[in-house]
């Protein structure tokens, strides 16, 4: 099977772009391909996702379960449970993993109350 050769027609929108235009086209297009895929990714996500996150920062299982719970409780699931260990990690001056440690002993949560009130 031979395929029929249309590049000619198929680019005549955009013969004459320079090779910036050609670039900014490019990463325009494919911004438009990505978006929908990260507005699904900021809408949506599962307690599974959050355990999952907080194991890549260095938590066990045991100790992720307590502060996705609590993330849950919060209603700061849109927030994440990364991102809720790590802010109140800088709000403490303290490493993310003992942030997050005193979060699973159900410690500092009237904290993280308070660090969102104003959003992200």
């Amino acid at each position: 099977m031979k395929r029929a050769d249309d590049f000619e027609a198929r680019r005549k929108h955009l013969a004459n772009l320079t090779e910036e235009e050609l670039k900014d086209k490019f990463w325009e297009l494919a911004d438009k391909i990505v978006a929908p895929m990260l507005e699904m990714g900021y809408k949506n996500t599962t307690p599974a996702i959050e355990r999952s996150i907080l194991l890549r920062m260095g938590f066990s299982s045991l100790e992720a379960k307590p502060i996705v719970e609590g993330v849950m409780k919060k209603g700061l699931m849109g927030k994440g449970a990364g991102n809720v260990v790590w802010r109140l990690s800088k709000k403490l001056g303290v490493p993310a993993r003992e942030a997050g440690l005193a979060l699973a002993e159900g410690k500092h949560w009237d904290e993280i109350e308070a660090l969102f009130e104003g959003g992200v």
